[in-house]
């Protein structure tokens, strides 16, 4: 097991650490001799440092999985595959393309490992699809006391269905079971349009595409609309050219934009005209690529991100409250508002549990003052019932969040069960599962 001793900081640049170690874990084995001695406490897993919640800090035992990666087995026949969880999404995707299968839904990011995508709540888009955890059959976790269990829904069901988005409470994540799909491809069309229009038929949008997403520009009207349909392996369609993928996806959506975050940081005044030239900047175009390239997309420019799920029918009434606030309000906001849509599923901690839910997500650039913002659409959107992303900002506690997450008691329960002291715990966790 190799040693470092350094600070650690997540992507966003807004949570640091200062463990007593940073352990690099070759194996499952290393991992339960660590918490066998009883001594060691305050142990927490990092994978990529994607959450912009606290919740992998700690000021004991840092474990960074990267190197334990890799799938271990996989079965093209049946779709089962079962990897470390400290692989990667965008290598995992690959190594899966090559079996010819496929995760069944993907986020717009693919830098996380498997175990933190799940453990925070990882989702994408898509009315008939549900969240990257819905995906997991099986989870081999080392718990509080060294012990090496696997679990799935047969075995330690109880377990299984709250590790499946644990938050890093329940013990250390190794390796995970994930029934893939046979590979497929997206057809991809982008367009602009009209915020409005947009939202007058969103439920015919929502349903009629397989995975439909937009993106408003705030102080405009103006979004850009995602629109993936699934394609058969040999079925027409050509794939962006190369030049076009450099112009749009680095160039203009992150070289260019990056260089427009930045003035906005110095002259907030410039941001609604900014906003107005990157929602034109986008044309119209349509592409087939492999459903992991469509999926993802390459995000350089750093932000600070809050997202919340709201019951599907009530998204309308809410975005339109959050246009309604920044119009009146004197914030400039350079980052367009990202809106997606899953199915309900089963997941204990899952934010789309037994409700078809659409998904709000705002951000600020990295380098701008965001709490105001974040705090008025918190607010908005707690009076739908919204519930948080539990990788990204919130400021809910324990006593609002039971009113609003069904099963927390039930995963609260497990977490006492098989984590009595809390070893796994931190401040994040003390305020979203309570300290008792």
């Amino acid at each position: 097991m190799t040693q470092q001793t350094t600070t650690w900081q997540n992507w966003g640049r807004n949570v640091s650490a200062e463990p007593t170690r940073i352990l690099q874990p070759n194996s499952t084995q290393e991992i339960a001799d660590l918490l066998s001695d009883p001594g060691i406490r305050h142990v927490k897993a990092v994978g990529s440092g994607h959450s912009f919640t606290p919740i992998a800090v700690t000021d004991g035992v840092l474990l960074d999985l990267h190197r334990m990666s890799g799938i271990i087995s996989a079965d093209p026949d049946t779709g089962v595959v079962q990897a470390f969880a400290g692989t990667r999404l965008r290598e995992l995707n690959q190594a899966l393309w090559a079996f010819g299968l496929a995760m069944p839904n993907l986020g717009d990011i693919d830098q996380q490992t498997i175990a933190g995508a799940i453990a925070t709540g990882t989702h994408g888009t898509g009315a008939r699809f549900q969240g990257l955890a819905s995906a997991i059959v099986g989870l081999r976790i080392v718990l509080a006391d060294g012990s090496v269990v696997d679990c799935d829904a047969d075995h330690d069901p109880d377990l299984f269905a709250a590790a499946r988005v644990s938050l890093g409470a329940l013990g250390i994540i190794t390796e995970v079971t994930l029934q893939c799909v046979p590979a497929f491809r997206l057809q991809a069309r982008e367009e602009p349009g009209r915020l409005a229009d947009i939202l007058a038929d969103i439920d015919a949008r929502f349903d009629s595409v397989d995975h439909f997403e937009f993106y408003w520009f705030p102080n405009t009207d103006r979004v850009l609309t995602k629109s993936n349909d699934r394609v058969p392996l040999d079925g027409p369609g050509t794939p962006l050219p190369s030049w076009r993928a450099w112009l749009d996806d680095e160039f203009l959506s992150n070289q260019v934009f990056g260089a427009l975050n930045a003035l906005a940081s110095r002259a907030p005044g410039v941001v609604p005209t900014l906003n107005a030239i990157s929602s034109r900047a986008l044309s119209a175009r349509t592409f087939t690529a492999p459903s992991y390239e469509v999926f993802a997309s390459s995000r350089t420019v750093r932000f600070r991100e809050m997202e919340i799920a709201i019951p599907r029918e009530h998204l309308a009434h809410v975005l339109g409250e959050l246009v309604g606030f920044l119009s009146s309000s004197d914030l400039r906001i350079p980052f367009p508002v990202e809106v997606r849509c899953a199915a309900p599923d089963d997941v204990w901690l899952s934010t789309a549990y037994d409700r078809p839910s659409a998904y709000i997500a705002i951000h600020q650039y990295y380098r701008m003052p965001c709490e105001a913002y974040f705090d008025a659409f918190e607010a908005i959107a707690s009076e739908a019932g919204g519930r948080p992303h539990w990788g990204k900002l919130h400021t809910l506690d324990y006593p609002r969040l039971r009113q609003r997450v069904p099963r927390l008691d039930d995963f609260i329960a497990v977490r006492e069960r098989v984590d009595p002291a809390h070893r796994f715990g931190n401040a994040y966790l003390d305020r979203v599962l309570g300290s008792a």
